[in-house]
């Protein structure tokens, strides 16, 4: 008899940020397609992808303009390197970037994940006060939000705010200063105390995505922008879980009128397709990298995979999509019924708060005892009621893609809601779940 897909997985793979003792012990829910905002398992079970599949699906699975640019591509060319090359599609992707980025971005710098964007962020702006010699060298500090969440790499990790997911790691990491999100005073106070000490500011735009959907008061991003220009500190935006829509404007930026010096891409570049990440630098910066062979001021980074064409063939047609299918102005009524919607999970007597700006939703159950895992088990009856969706502790995550019709997001947030309520009424039994919609 073959071995099935549950029985080689729990022989040999190792799933990211899960406990596997405890995932050998429950059933996987194998998918083998999707459609849509859809995901279809094996056995022809259909499940609202109510995350994006980790928030980076933004058309919809399958969507045929994408799925023909990868095609196309495929039958040129699948990968060659940028190191001492250049492809159409690279450059064509960039300049589209720099076209509906906010006003000052005009170099791009490709990578592999969100993680990596971040990384090379956080080079750049090293790099680039050391070359700038004198005082300006000194500037070898990071200033970033309490609960932040930037990415799993080292120099992503020391910024990070999240002692579940960083504390571990302690010993690995350099030391940043952090402010509470939206404290513009304690943010001023520590960029004066540290005046010529500050390389950059990083932040996550409005929305803090892995704590929890923490949404930020109106003008802190603003006011940040304000202090780091006073402070001649570079200003770091990492969109990559609210760029693309996902906050209701392409980039969170644009909603507060800020430019930041670096903008960090990844997740809805290639709209859910393929892994690539950007980093979009000013000019200043870029300059700052330009000198003859002998100063050594190259950027001294990157991938093997830098600028994948195929990646490159996804994202550029799924900019086209956004384009051609007016994505962002589709989603405004969408972001006004799930509003209107979360008002109903709100008033339920299980539930804490509800968080959220655009698509992006949290829904705090409150303090609980860890062990009940009562974000899990909220998890698993979705998934009975035909509904994807992964907590952030016991906090429920709503970041259906933009492309979601309006009746299956109410379905969606009627199955969490009805969840929530089960799961907080008594145990969870993991291995029933029930086909509701056949494909």
């Amino acid at each position: 008899m073959p071995v099935t897909v549950p029985e080689l997985d729990q022989r040999h793979l190792w799933h990211p940020f899960t406990q596997q003792r405890e995932w050998c012990a429950e059933p996987p829910l194998v998918i083998e397609r999707g459609e849509g905002t859809d995901l279809i398992d094996v056995d022809g079970n259909r499940y609202i992808d109510g995350g994006s599949s980790l928030w980076c699906n933004v058309h919809g699975h399958r969507h045929p303009v994408i799925d023909a640019a990868v095609r196309e591509q495929l039958d040129r060319i699948a990968h060659s390197t940028m190191l001492g090359l250049t492809h159409a599609g690279a450059a064509q992707l960039a300049a589209r970037l720099v076209e509906i980025a906010p006003p000052g971005l005009s170099r791009v710098f490709y990578s592999e994940s969100g993680s990596t964007a971040v990384e090379i962020a956080l080079k750049m702006a090293f790099q680039y006060w050391h070359q700038r010699g004198g005082a300006d060298a000194r500037r070898t500090g990071y200033v970033s939000l309490g609960g932040a969440y930037h990415g799993d790499t080292i120099g992503s990790v020391s910024l990070g705010g999240i002692d579940l997911f960083h504390g571990a790691y302690g010993p690995l990491l350099f030391d940043c200063h952090r402010i509470e999100p939206g404290d513009a005073v304690a943010l001023e106070r520590v960029l004066a105390a540290h005046r010529g000490e500050i390389a950059a500011l990083v932040v996550e735009p409005l929305v803090q995505g892995a704590a929890g959907i923490r949404v930020q008061p109106p003008g802190f991003l603003r006011r940040a922008r304000e202090l780091a220009t006073e402070h001649d500190v570079l200003l770091i935006a990492d969109e990559v879980a609210t760029g693309f829509g996902r906050t209701g404007t392409m980039f969170a930026c644009e909603q507060e009128r800020v430019a930041p010096d670096l903008l960090c891409l990844g997740k809805g570049l290639t709209g859910g397709y393929l892994p690539l990440a950007a980093t979009l630098t000013s000019e200043r910066v870029y300059e700052g990298f330009l000198g003859a062979q002998a100063e050594y001021r190259t950027f001294f980074h990157g991938h093997t995979y830098t600028g994948n064409p195929l990646a490159c063939a996804a994202a550029i047609a799924s900019l086209d999509v956004f384009e051609s299918e007016a994505t962002l102005l589709r989603m405004q009524p969408k972001i006004r019924l799930l509003g209107e919607l979360l008002a109903g999970v709100a008033a339920l007597d299980e539930v804490a708060e509800v968080r959220g700006r655009g698509l992006m939703a949290g829904i705090d159950l409150g303090e609980r005892e860890p062990s009940l895992r009562l974000g899990h088990r909220v998890a698993l009856e979705a998934r009975r009621r035909g509904a994807i969706v992964r907590p952030l502790g016991d906090t429920v995550v709503l970041m259906p893609p933009p492309a979601i019709s309006k009746p299956d997001l109410a379905r969606l947030v009627e199955a969490v809601a009805d969840s929530i309520g089960a799961a907080c009424a008594g145990s969870v039994e993991p291995s029933a779940v029930p086909l509701l919609r056949a494909a």
